[in-house]
């Protein structure tokens, strides 16, 4: 998924690991200017910044239990807070606007 950053909230790879490592307390690699981490629901997060967008790609890990994935989802959405600017209604909007524009 790709994301805009709200005026003010700089795309800078190190700013983004600092929100990273605030909501998810384990390590943070970086290989080839993209931050790399593995925790709770998510086997594979991989996080990178394309021109102005915030890129971040996922993969689920099976077999998790319920109380893991609300875990992991709510750390995943204030983590995109911090790193964008905007809330996940605000984010909702931009992509339906996006879809609009298709």
């Amino acid at each position: 998924m790709e994301y805009s950053f709200k005026r003010g909230y700089s795309p800078e790879l190190g700013r983004i690991r600092s929100a990273l490592e605030e909501e998810f307390p384990t390590e943070v690699r970086e290989e080839g200017g993209r931050l790399l981490l593995s925790y709770g629901a998510l086997k594979v997060i991989e996080v990178s910044v394309e021109g102005k967008k915030l890129v971040v790609k996922t993969e689920s890990s099976e077999d998790v239990a319920d109380e893991v994935v609300l875990d992991t989802n709510k750390r995943y959405r204030n983590f995109l807070e911090k790193a964008t600017g905007y809330t996940a209604k605000q984010r909702l909007q931009q992509a339906k606007k996006e879809v609009g524009k298709s």
